[in-house]
């Protein structure tokens, strides 16, 4: 039991302040004037601010409290290497029954996994956490089970008492991993870049160990390997295989001995993108359409376009000079066969043969179109006649034959069934409820070539046909009328959608190919993605980093759209099969955060344990004794460790006994006061 004394004042103690100032004013000035009971009357005046002041003797039962000791085991990825886990299991159960021993003791366990997002170990977050949980005048030490590499230094939380880490691991682990430090997140094709890898050794490497095998893969492709020194910055030149997304794989061979391969890969997914795009468009004779596709190519700042149009064919003789038609001559010798490879797209613009451009040089366009090249006729009435450009070498490689018939009807284009699933086309077509598409009113019948016709038009006659050729694309828009829309006739059209669309499925843009399966990530969540113009496809085949394989069923979300999400139960590289597509993805980085520094050590932690009197001791020289220390004394030493009692207490009954009860109070005045006035009377 405790015993003191309490205060509780019957009223503000100002005025307490002022009874007490009062009195001893009262006694001065009675003193001085020498004025007789002027020491019982200050007395009196002093039991009333004593009085007020609400003395009392306060009794206080209090029950010892039992200290408590945090136990943190780390179980993040890190600690599953070698034998880590059996010795953090073995060395916490011991120390938990060693500490459940000690009188008055008790032990919270707290366990650690992984972090979240690749955030690593967080030890001392969840010691902070553990902390704030329990009372701090209870807390007598706190033990970490742990590798020491902790990833949240910065959130240290304030340490009551001796904080010591046992460390794991052993003195002969080593282990090599991969560091990819400069890898830009895009590159321009057919532009080399540099990256820059390091290959590093730590811990105990054993002697003798030589250069490391490196094998660099993208987009899982067969692998190239190389060797590569230890401990060096390498720089590795590279160029991005195609547009897009490239998922480029750098992967050390496996040393002997080491803890972990976990960290001898890396990923870097690298854009593509194509550094200028390159047109030719060559209209055949002035029309209100020409300017619709010179609009639509020059807003794009990324393409460079070169256009010519024949304003006066060889057959006409106006008497025009020629410095007033052209700025310069037409260079067809310099761009149909010294650079026509240059160019990403050629389209002509209701072109005919009139002797401008000989057989040789569309022969030549023709070769260009199957190594790679692609080409898109804008066709008007001239594509039907004797001097059509089907007529031409060219036409071998077209999508749709002329049948001499010009279509001079209004009509409403439309979307075929397979333009729907078509990702030219996908889309574009008026929903339900919506205005349809203002007419056109022109069109020139063409019998398709084994073509996929993706819009129609009068009579549903062929509108648009694409088709592949060799390497390369062609297209067919058997009409001259899409400016129509661009002016916005009975309502118009997505005339600058479609012809965009067009123009960069033409250049081979990725996501705007037909056939093709993709897939994109969010944290661990795969989105795979695939487009078809067949009615339906099989399950994704899905391979984790280790190997198992997965099989994901497709969901059409609309016309030619697939899609499924699959959670990856791991980072690293993941592989996805449909039929004859292929493509793969990485998940957060191969080597994640966990495995960049995978030796035991306690050099970070060292500086915070010494500052609570804690320290570092290693599991392999067995599990200390526990020790009590006072505060603020070094609390480790050989073969033991430390905690500090806290001898906390919790108030179980507290009672309080007025030491001047009211009636002793008017007794002790009316004494003082009756007294006082029989001093002054007999004076």
């Amino acid at each position: 039991m405790n015993y003191e004394i309490a205060f509780a004042p019957l009223v503000p103690m100002w005025v307490v302040y002022g009874a007490a100032f009062l009195a001893v004013a009262v006694m001065v000035l009675a003193r001085v004037r020498r004025l007789s009971g002027w020491f019982l009357r200050g007395l009196a005046l002093a039991v009333i601010a004593v009085a007020l002041s609400g003395p009392a003797l306060q009794e206080e039962t209090r029950t010892p409290m039992t200290d408590i000791v945090l136990l943190v085991e780390d179980r993040s990825a890190s600690q599953r290497l070698s034998d880590r886990a059996d010795q953090t299991a073995e060395a916490a159960e011991a120390l938990a029954n060693r500490l459940a021993e000690r009188p008055n003791t008790e032990v919270r366990r707290i366990t650690v996994g992984d972090g979240q997002d690749n955030a690593g170990t967080q030890l001392m977050t969840a010691l902070a956490d553990a902390i704030a949980e329990e009372p701090k005048a209870r807390i007598a030490g706190a033990i970490l089970l742990s590798d020491g590499r902790l990833h949240d230094l910065a959130a240290v939380p304030d340490l009551p008492a001796p904080l010591h880490l046992m460390l794991t691991g052993r003195d002969t682990d080593w282990d090599r991993r991969l560091i990819v430090s400069n890898a830009p997140a895009f590159a321009i094709l057919d532009e080399e870049i540099t990256l820059t890898l390091r290959v590093e050794d730590q811990g105990a490497v054993p002697a003798g160990i030589g250069p490391a095998q490196l094998s660099v893969s993208v987009d899982g492709r067969a692998p190239q390997t190389v060797m590569v020194p230890i401990g060096q910055d390498m720089e590795l030149p590279l160029k991005l295989p195609h547009a897009g997304r490239n998922v480029i794989e750098f992967r050390v061979a496996t040393a002997e001995g080491e803890l972990t391969d976990r960290n001898n890969s890396a990923l870097v997914q690298m854009n593509g993108v194509r550094d200028r795009l390159s047109v030719l468009l060559v209209s055949g004779v002035p029309h209100a359409g020409e300017r619709t596709w010179r609009n639509l190519l020059k807003s794009d700042s990324s393409v460079d376009l070169v256009h010519f149009t024949i304003l006066r064919p060889p057959e006409k003789q106006d008497g025009v000079p020629v410095t007033e038609l052209s700025l310069i001559a037409f260079p067809t010798r310099e761009l149909f066969l010294e650079k026509i490879n240059d160019f990403d797209l050629i389209i002509f613009d209701r072109y005919k043969r009139r002797g401008i451009l000989p057989a040789l040089y569309l022969d030549n366009v023709r070769n260009y179109v199957e190594n790679g090249g692609a080409v898109l006729v804008s066709a008007g009435p001239d594509y039907a006649n004797v001097d059509s450009l089907y007529r031409s070498p060219l036409g071998v490689v077209l999508p749709g034959e002329p049948t001499a018939r010009v279509i001079e009807e209004a009509f409403r284009p439309h979307v075929t069934e397979l333009g729907q699933r078509h990702p030219v086309t996908e889309g574009l077509a008026p929903l339900e409820g919506e205005p349809d598409w203002g007419r056109w009113l022109r069109q020139v019948d063409v019998d398709p070539k084994d073509s996929d016709v993706v819009m129609t038009g009068a009579d549903d006659k062929p509108l648009l046909l694409l088709n592949r050729v060799g390497e390369g694309r062609v297209a067919l828009l058997a009409s001259d009328q899409a400016w129509l829309w661009s002016r916005g006739f009975e309502g118009g059209g997505p005339q600058m959608e479609l012809l965009r669309r067009l123009a960069h499925w033409m250049m081979g843009e990725p996501e705007l190919e037909e056939e093709a399966l993709t897939a994109t990530a969010t944290g661990q969540q795969i989105r795979v993605i695939r487009r078809s113009l067949a009615g339906d496809v099989g399950a994704v085949t899905i391979t984790a980093p280790d190997g198992t394989e997965t099989e994901l069923p497709l969901t059409e979300v609309s016309p030619g759209h697939y899609e499924a999400l699959f959670d990856g139960p791991e980072m690293g590289l993941y592989r996805l099969k449909e039929g004859e597509h292929e493509t793969v993805i990485g998940l957060g980085p191969a080597a994640p955060r966990e495995f960049e520094e995978t030796i035991a050590s306690g050099d970070l932690l060292e500086p915070v344990l010494a500052s609570t009197g804690g320290g570092v001791w290693k599991m392999t020289d067995g599990i200390p004794a526990i020790r009590e220390v006072n505060a603020g004394r070094p609390a480790i030493g050989r073969g033991w460790i430390g905690i500090t009692p806290r001898d906390a207490t919790e108030a179980r009954d507290i009672s309080r006994v007025p030491l001047l009860p009211a009636w002793a109070v008017l007794l002790v005045l009316s004494v003082l006061i009756i007294g006082a006035w029989m001093r002054e009377g007999r004076n």
